[in-house]
């Protein structure tokens, strides 16, 4: 039987330096980023919560560190431990430029979150109408279900959220 292997204590510097570096994701300083990743610093480092740098930039919609992030190389695909992704977190935030440079640099338009849950479906439930025609524009299915067996239009319709209700009803009988 083979023994866990132990992972080296970080000391306090290091800690900081980290620290600053996933500060620097979630402010969007691009130029710093650029500069450590041309370091060789590498550009899918997570945090304890499994968020990588592209999450944390994209969810606090810093298009130019995105950019930078996933021009030298970060998974558009990699999930925080919730099993979330950038493109559901940009979908839960209504930000429709960085769900078009996520989906340009190749993030998959159907990758569910750990509970089945699709951007369509994060889209449907916050009443983010323009960002639901967009995902179902850009091939998004809109009969895809949850774990618990919910399309977007149910999770619309579970959140109240009316203006999108309609939309998928209009899209779906069309």
């Amino acid at each position: 039987m083979q023994t866990p292997r132990q992972l080296p204590e970080l000391d306090d510097a290091t800690l900081a330096f980290a620290e600053q570096v996933f500060d620097s994701a979630r402010n969007g300083d691009s130029s710093r980023l650029g500069e450590l990743l041309r370091q060789g610093m590498p550009a899918d480092l997570r945090n304890h919560a499994g968020d990588s740098l592209l999450m944390l930039a994209s969810y606090h919609g810093h298009l130019d560190a995105s950019r930078v992030l996933l021009e030298h190389g970060a998974d558009p695909q990699l999930r925080n431990i919730r099993g979330h992704t950038p493109l559901a977190g940009a979908a839960f935030k209504g930000d429709l430029n960085m769900i078009e440079l996520l989906l340009a640099h190749g993030a998959d338009v159907e990758s569910p979150c750990e509970d089945g849950k699709t951007a369509l479906m994060m889209a449907a439930m916050f009443n983010r109408t323009e960002i639901i025609e967009h995902l179902i524009a850009r091939g998004a299915n809109p009969q895809a279900v949850d774990a618990n067996g919910a399309t977007a239009l149910v999770a619309a319709a579970m959140m109240g959220a009316q203006d999108a209700q309609a939309l998928l009803q209009r899209l779906i009988s069309s």
